[in-house]
């Protein structure tokens, strides 16, 4: 049962992360998120086994020459958790577990050197986000889901000015990710602050429908609270 809940969190955190990550690195002019290494993760990411190697490769050799190099810390942090998936998928909790741990402490530390970098933070909050609601009984779930708001609020704060310059679904998944973040942490008040505006600024789309459920109900299932598609655009 450990083990099937483990690999149901890798997968979710892989369509999650990634999609919310590409919506918001295409759509924040100037966030310096054009990564090179991307593409190539992707690819692993789709199940190409030699493009995750060549990747994980190429971060590594990045982080050597560099160890302040966020970029190729959060993605090879991210590719680290993909495997941890794979390796969980074949039994080997010993090496899954020691994977996942490295992964979320390589995103940590790309967060600490560029904690301004929207890619960064929105790949580690994307990620945990989607995670967590997977995660019963595991005594670190609240404060990934605070590590997590952490990074939606940020990238919030640093494009408030400009949210109308985002796509619906760009704007959508960040108010969104703040909204259930608090819903997660059982501050449901400021969820429905955060729900409400939702509801009234996304009209007929598909964050409003959401929304309106929590509003209706006060409580979504992890289901409700996945990614709206990106990953699959």
């Amino acid at each position: 049962m450990i083990r099937k809940k483990l690999l149901i969190l890798i997968l979710a955190l892989a369509a999650f992360g990634l999609g919310l990550v590409a919506t918001l690195r295409s759509e924040t002019p100037g966030s310096g998120f054009a990564s090179k290494l991307a593409p190539q993760f992707f690819a692993g990411f789709s199940g190409d086994a030699e493009a995750l190697d060549n990747a994980l490769k190429t971060a590594g050799d990045a982080i050597a020459a560099n160890p302040e190099d966020a970029d190729a810390t959060v993605w090879h942090g991210a590719g680290l958790f993909f495997q941890c998936g794979q390796a969980f998928r074949g039994g080997d909790m010993e090496t899954g577990m020691d994977l996942y741990r490295r992964a979320l402490a390589e995103m940590d530390k790309a967060v600490e050197l560029e904690p301004d970098n929207i890619g960064v933070r929105s790949l580690r909050g994307g990620f945990l986000l989607q995670a967590t609601p997977h995660m019963e009984g595991n005594p670190n779930t609240g404060q990934l889901v605070e590590l997590a708001l952490s990074d939606y609020e940020h990238i919030y704060q640093l494009q408030k000015s400009s949210l109308d310059k985002l796509s619906t679904h760009g704007r959508g998944e960040l108010l969104f990710g703040i909204a259930n973040a608090n819903h997660q942490l059982g501050r449901d008040a400021k969820a429905k602050e955060w729900f409400q505006r939702i509801s009234d600024e996304m009209k007929d789309t598909f964050y409003q429908k959401r929304a309106d459920i929590f509003l209706k109900t006060g409580s979504l299932t992890a289901e409700q609270s996945a990614c709206e598609g990106c990953h699959s655009n």
